[in-house]
């Protein structure tokens, strides 16, 4: 038997392993080296990578993941190489022995095997691509500033976005008044919250609209590639495509014009698709055309807002512990009017202003040119964006058609909030930066020497009279002026506007002398006693305001006017004379206004009557007082006035037991305002059964005072056919009234006043309300009711009160519950209230309690 032949193989394996694992102690400085050289080629390979990574990420690209998994393996192998050399060069300078050999062994194999895994890396370290377009977030932070005052708005656009049937929300307003830090702070709030959106999309739009400008921001947040060589349509289809599948938010910030959507490639939001589409705009008729299912209108900052805002922007707040310029401050903040934009501009302007006279002059210059205060010309830029934008058709000279366009006009402007609407709807008013706006707008167009403004800047007398002779148009209202010492000679002055100025009381004679081409003269509410007799020679007037003034008599002269159009002398309470000659030459009068005032229409010496006032051929629209029963008999026999009539005062009319108004006459057919005063006899008003289901489809306005044997209002049946413009009711003084269950078919009624009504027991009675009625009261802003000791409901059920703002409840103690829903309610109204009050109130569910503590407002 062989036995040496297996023998010698064994040894042969044996002094090979050994060999091998001898080259590992043997071997190891020459291992050591190798593996440091391949370590420093390793970490220059990745220095070079990591600086063409970060070039790219500062070109906004991401990393590929296959870089990044090179990266962290250099970083182990840098980690596990630089132990395992420290460790072998220690044990070859140090140790001796079989257990330093078997120690040495072991390392240098790791080695061995670090050795070949860098010089693996080493191959694969190269990259054709290190960076690609990134994998956007579901939301990107939007840079903002602090939403100051805007929390009751934020609150309303989460509840939009929380209701299912809302897709489309318009956020509309004046430029400069926080849209876009509203729209961001919504963007924002979902970088921290939970939410179902896949995507949140910012794209800001501007005036010069394109759509590949939403495109290109809506395709780089869903990561799609921007090729230039596809089409329009293209895109359309590829954006589509995506974002259907997506549940988005879609912001669109600084909207100018209807933007159809489909042509965008964005899919319109539905009620199954949870998409929201959120878009601000200066116009509301930009919400129209983007069919918002709700929009939201973005107010002014209040008192508190304004003035925080303010501080934040002036920084030194220590500056205000003097009490002088703190009180200019407030002065400052008053005239920005609640504006984030310039309340921000003016603050950071009176920045580092540390004397009593720097805030002084700037209140000066506020009020002389607004435009010098640094950064204000920028604010009147952006309004400007929106003045640029109304249209401007050339005015026609009908008429008719003039006055509606007028109208058209004012419309366009509410549309633009460049005017506000006021204290009621036939009123408009202008935010004291867009007033300031407009008149720089007029110095840049060289018009500034053709408009004296100083309306409401304190003056006690008028300016010079030389500043008066280029002046086109010249606006003194609301001042503290009591005399009008000199003689202006003013050939081009068209209107003057005097309205306003309480201690006024006297026009001298001459003043008017030399005002040839006036049309227009507002002298409301001055204390106003007589009006000069030189008021004939003012031969091109249209426009005469005399309301709310004391005098007492109109001069004969007053009928020289063969052109004027409009005479207003409404709440003229002591005006007693009215001559004949001072209406009948008035030929081309349309308006004439004698509400509240003039009431004595018998014929008696030479005064004014009906029958002077029906010879005025052109008159459209009278305003009338009746203080007689006979006189009031004696007005049914000049139909010519009746169909005429919109406002009407009745007053201490004894014998008065029902108001017959009748439609075949047409009295009543255009009637706006109806107040009846002290009339002790009268029951109720009735129409005659003429006039249908639609009767009295003008009237806005009712108010009775002092009738206490009024038992109802209306003798007719009150449908939701009739009164179908009925927006205030006011009744006071009515102690046999019971309820007013009618005004529940009021559409469009938006106030209620009930006081000092003894009998009253309820608002609406159970009889007035057959169940609970989604469209009662959709209308109605503003409730306040005083002094109704029996009364014990508002209604017999809980309604929403949809567009209920405040309701106040005064000396009703028997009144326990509100009658107002909570659930389902997007927002409540204020309830103000004594305390005591407040505490007895029962409540149908704890929760509704809780609900409405936040909006009670003890007095």
């Amino acid at each position: 038997m062989d036995i040496v032949s297996p023998l010698i193989g064994m040894v042969h394996s044996l002094c090979i392993s050994a060999a091998a694992r001898l080259s590992y102690v043997v071997n190891v400085d020459q291992r050591i080296d190798s593996l440091s050289t391949a370590l420093n080629e390793l970490k220059d390979k990745r220095d070079d990578l990591k600086r063409k990574v970060e070039r790219a990420e500062v070109e906004g690209l991401t990393c590929t993941s296959q870089v990044k998994g090179w990266l962290q393996r250099v970083e182990v192998i840098e980690a596990e190489s630089s132990s395992i050399i420290e460790d072998l060069e220690q044990r070859r300078r140090y140790c001796v022995g079989c257990n330093a050999c078997c120690s040495t062994y072991k390392l240098g194999k790791k080695a061995s095997k670090l050795l070949d895994r860098a010089n693996e890396l080493i191959v694969k370290g190269v990259f054709d691509v290190v960076a690609d377009d990134p994998i956007p977030d579901a939301v990107e932070e939007m840079p903002s500033r602090p939403a100051v005052g805007l929390n009751m708005m934020l609150e309303r656009a989460r509840q939009f976005l929380a209701e299912d049937g809302v897709g489309t929300v318009g956020i509309y307003g004046m430029g400069g008044v926080g849209k876009t830090t509203l729209l961001k702070t919504i963007n924002n709030e979902f970088l921290t919250k939970h939410h179902h959106f896949d995507v949140v999309i910012w794209v800001v739009v501007s005036k010069e609209f394109v759509a590949d400008k939403i495109q290109r921001a809506v395709g780089a947040r869903l990561g799609l590639p921007w090729e230039e060589s596809e089409s329009h349509e293209q895109r359309v289809l590829k954006i589509h495509k995506l974002m259907r599948r997506k549940k988005f938010l879609l912001l669109l910030d600084d909207v100018w014009e209807g933007i159809d959507l489909l042509k965008v490639g964005i899919p319109v939001p539905e009620k199954t698709s949870k998409c929201k589409v959120i878009f601000t705009t200066r116009s509301l008729d930009v919400c129209t055309g983007m069919n918002a299912h709700q929009k939201l209108r973005v107010e002014f900052l209040g008192e508190e807002d304004s003035w925080k805002l303010f501080c934040e922007n002036v920084g030194e707040k220590e500056i205000f512990d003097s009490e002088t310029i703190r009180a200019y401050a407030e002065t400052i903040v008053r005239k920005c009017g609640g504006l984030p934009l310039a309340l921000i501009t003016i603050g950071k302007a009176m920045a580092n202003k540390e004397t009593e006279e720097e805030w002084k002059y700037a209140i000066e210059v506020l009020n002389r040119s607004p435009s010098e205060i640094r950064g204000m010309e920028d604010v009147f830029s952006l309004l400007k964006f929106s003045y640029d934008n109304l249209e401007t058709d050339a005015l026609s000279f009908h008429a008719s058609y003039v006055y509606n366009q007028g109208h058209a006009l004012i419309g366009s402007l509410k549309v633009a909030c460049l005017l506000e609407t006021g204290e009621e709807k036939t009123q408009v008013k202008m935010h004291d930066v867009v007033r300031s706006f407009a008149l720089w707008i007029a110095s840049k167009c060289g018009l500034n020497n053709q408009f004296l403004v100083e309306a409401s800047t304190g003056l006690t007398e008028a300016p010079r009279a030389d500043h008066w002779r280029h002046a086109l148009r010249i606006s003194l209202f609301d001042n503290g002026i009591t005399t009008l010492a000199e003689i202006p000679e003013c050939p081009r002055l068209s209107t003057l506007l005097l309205q306003w100025n309480s201690g006024l009381n006297r026009i001298p004679n001459t003043f008017l002398h030399f005002m040839p081409a006036l049309r227009v003269l507002d002298l409301s509410f001055t204390g106003l006693r007589e009006i000069p007799v030189s008021i004939n020679e003012l031969v091109e007037l249209r426009h005469l305001d005399l309301s709310g003034t004391k005098i007492t008599s109109l001069p004969k002269e007053l009928g020289d006017l063969a052109k004027l159009q409009h005479l207003d002398l409404q709440r003229t309470h002591s005006l007693r004379i009215i001559p004949q000659e001072a209406i009948s030459g008035l030929l081309q009068l349309r308006i004439l206004n004698v509400y509240y005032s003039y009431g004595v229409w018998e014929q008696q010496d030479n005064e004014v009557g009906f029958e002077d006032l029906q010879s005025l051929k052109n008159l459209t629209t009278l305003g009338i007082t009746i203080n007689e029963s006979n006189t009031l008999k004696r007005l049914h026999s000049f139909s010519g006035l009746l169909k005429v009539i919109q406002y009407l005062y009745i007053k201490q009319c004894d014998g008065l037991f029902y108001l017959q108004l009748s439609l075949n006459s047409s009295f009543g057919e255009r009637l706006r305002r109806l107040s009846i005063n002290n009339c002790y006899d009268l029951q109720y008003l009735q129409v005659d059964e003429e006039a249908g289901k639609k009767w009295l489809p003008s009237l806005e306005v009712v108010a009775l005072h002092g009738l206490p044997n009024l038992e109802t209002v209306w003798k007719n049946p009150v449908t939701r056919e009739c009164l179908q413009n009925l927006q205030s009711i006011n009744i006071w003084h009515c102690r046999k009234l019971r309820n007013v269950s009618w005004v529940l078919q009021l559409p469009k009624l938006e106030v209620i006043y009930l006081m000092y009504c003894e009998e009253m027991e309820e608002v609406v009675s159970r009889s007035g309300i057959p169940s609970e009625d989604s469209k009662a009261f959709r209308s109605l802003r503003t409730l306040s009711i005083r002094n109704l000791p029996k009364l014990r409901s508002i209604t017999p059920w809980e309604l929403a009160f949809p567009s209920l703002e405040s309701i106040a409840v005064i000396d009703c103690p028997n009144l326990k519950q509100l009658s107002i829903k909570t659930h389902g309610t997007s927002t409540l109204p204020t309830v103000y209230g004594n305390q005591e009050w407040w505490d007895e109130l029962e409540w149908n569910e704890a929760s509704s309690e809780t609900a409405f503590v936040p909006h009670f407002m003890p007095i």
